[in-house]
């Protein structure tokens, strides 16, 4: 024992010398000593090289890499631990990180630079419900990054490109804290945007030639498009690129009435009655509109970093944050590769917040080439069903698309809203929230109810409402919207180009009937913008109330030191708000007019307008 006593004096020191704050021994519930335990690391080099390693290896250094991500997924990483992938290569799995590090000693996954080429084969797979994008939410979804319920990780990939094949999601960060991705960029094999363009147009007849990216096949006068794992015959949605113009529209397609018949390659010719919409050099776009996914999907989670991050193609809502505390995304870059020949980036919105709290910033990015908005934040309103007890409701979620999260927690602010008037009629405090199943909860107060609150209100949880801050940012070919933000909390957009948006570049509702997406807003400043050629209202205010209350829906925006070009004579519209402010603006319009023609107010007061420039484009 003496001798025993006298090595471990001796090689205590050596061990704490070699691996820094290594914890020699873990201490186990029944107060014996034992060596670490199996995939528990600390300080820790781990190393995968798919072009010459071996899963049999041990990792730990360059000659003994392994070869795919099944060791790591097993680890359990933590402070001061890396992770580094020497090689691009194909890998038949999840990337799966499960590590705490600390402020000091983050866990570190670095990727070298190469293609990542990532197939659903023996990926995670989840059950997920993500906010407006939930029409298959038990059919599980494969998964090409997963975050685990992580502390303090950090993701370095400048120049690794990550490409999917098949429907994936190219990063899950579920339950975690302090988070940083940056450099990586995400592709896929065949996106799930199938295109073609017009080279000619005849009399009942238009000649096209389909991507090389989108995988076909024509039988029967039919066009069936293949993808990885995946095919579908289009239905009338479709969206037209004029590439000289640079808009980007939504159309419909009446698919019953063309004819597809296979001209060699990936020619084809369209045979028609009526041409439906074909112009010769113009790009249509094609998806199956099932919402089943997103790109990347961040819940529960906080403190979220994204820098340098390019994508060239997103399947799904787009990166959605869904209950999620302070988000930073620095230098987003969201359109194809410059040598793809492709025009479409994301199968629908771009940044899409569902519930957000703390402060989402959005900054030197560049968003386009979507199918939908570019940036999206909002809430929602569940409706009540019913009144169990003096301090206690059933609420309900009402849109199809979102359901099965958790909406509310203990400690969260409510208020009860008049869906007619979107007014709030009381607020209170949540003590208990018990989930019932995927679409009801029951929600137990702090207070009583004052009496006012009765079925058919709705409830917006007004804890989860962010700051936001957009600023030097542009966005561009995008068929709907630019920006739609309904938050209660500070709203800033500066310095931003809006680019030919097809719809209002800023559009701000609340609703408690359509998509329930909550709720009023009460600071928004749009300032040192340009805004170029984009459909009207160019700055949309339009709260979905059906009866006027006591007081507007919205207050207090201000719109100062803007450049606007103006694609007609729709400035700014506004319904049910206060407090607008519209000074200082430099505003290029054909035919200059009255700032007054330029403007719609119905049911608004006190508007501000001052210092505006009108000059003839």
């Amino acid at each position: 024992m003496q001798k025993i006593i006298a090595r471990l004096k001796i090689c205590v020191p050596l061990l704490l010398l070699c691996f820094g704050t290594c914890t020699l021994f873990a201490q186990t519930k029944t107060g014996k000593h034992f060596s670490n335990t199996k995939g528990v690391t600390k300080g820790k080099t781990w190393f995968v090289n798919p072009q010459t390693g071996d899963d049999k290896n041990t990792g730990t250094g360059k000659q003994q890499a392994w070869k795919t991500f099944v060791p790591v997924n097993r680890l359990q990483l933590s402070a001061g631990d890396v992770v580094e992938v020497l090689a691009g290569g194909e890998f038949r799995q999840s990337l799966v990180i499960k590590g705490k590090g600390n402020k000091q000693a983050p866990v570190t996954v670095k990727l070298a630079p190469g293609r990542y080429d990532i197939f659903p084969d023996d990926a995670v797979k989840k059950q997920l419900h993500i906010s407006n994008t939930n029409d298959k939410p038990y059919e599980p979804k494969a998964i090409a990054l997963f975050f685990d319920n992580c502390r303090y990780v950090q993701v370095q990939g400048t120049g690794a490109n990550i490409v999917l094949h098949g429907k994936m999601l190219e990063t899950l960060v579920d339950h975690c804290d302090n988070i940083s991705i940056t450099g990586l960029s995400f592709d896929y094999n065949r996106p799930t945007v199938s295109e073609l363009q017009v080279t000619n147009v005849g009399d009942g007849y238009a000649d096209v030639t389909i991507h090389p990216d989108s995988k076909f096949s024509i039988k029967d006068s039919l066009i069936t498009w293949i993808g990885d794992g995946w095919s579908y015959q289009p239905d009338g949605y479709w969206q037209v690129l004029n590439p000289q113009s640079n808009d980007l529209q939504r159309m419909d397609m009446p698919m019953k009435e063309l004819r597809f018949v296979a001209g060699g390659g990936r020619n084809a010719r369209i045979y028609f009655k009526n041409n439906p919409g074909f112009a010769k050099g113009n790009i249509y776009q094609n998806r199956d509109v099932t919402r089943d996914c997103a790109g990347v999907f961040m819940r529960y989670s906080s403190n979220i970093k994204l820098n340098n991050i390019r994508i060239y193609f997103m399947h799904g809502m787009g990166v959605v944050s869904q209950y999620c505390r302070n988000i930073n995304m620095d230098k987003v870059v969201v359109k194809p590769a410059e040598n793809s020949g492709r025009t479409c980036a994301a199968w629908a919105d771009i940044l899409h917040f569902s519930g957000c709290s703390g402060k989402i910033e959005v900054a030197n990015s560049y968003l386009s080439a979507a199918n939908d908005d570019a940036v999206n934040v909002h809430g929602t309103h569940l409706k009540i069903t019913k009144i169990l007890a003096p301090n206690q409701v059933q609420v309900k979620f009402m849109h199809g698309q979102t359901f099965g999260f958790e909406a509310f927690a203990a400690k969260d602010s409510v208020s009860f809203i008049n869906p007619e008037s979107l007014l709030i009629v009381e607020d209170n405090v949540v003590a208990v929230a018990k989930q019932l199943n995927d679409k009801e909860f029951l929600l137990t107060f702090k207070k009583p109810l004052l009496g006012k609150v009765k079925d058919g209100l709705v409830v917006e949880n007004t804890t989860a409402t962010p700051q936001v801050w957009i600023h030097h940012t542009t966005v561009t070919r995008i068929p709907t919207r630019g920006v739609l933000t309904t938050t209660r909390r500070k709203v800033l957009i500066e310095h931003n180009t809006f680019e030919q948006t097809h719809m209002s570049p800023i559009f701000i509702s609340d609703d408690a009937s359509s998509w329930f997406e909550s709720g009023m807003v009460t600071n928004v400043t749009i300032s040192h913008n340009n805004f170029n050629l984009c459909g009207g209202p160019v700055i949309f205010i339009h709260p979905e109330n059906t009866v006027n209350g006591p007081e507007p829906v919205h207050a207090y925006i201000n719109v100062t030191n803007n450049t606007f070009q103006l694609k007609d004579k729709e400035l700014f519209a506004a319904k049910s708000t206060t407090h607008i402010t519209i000074a200082n603006n430099t505003i290029k319009v054909a035919n200059a007019v009255d700032i007054s023609d330029l403007l719609k107010l119905v049911d608004c007061s006190n508007v501000a307008i001052s210092g505006n420039k009108l000059i003839n484009k």
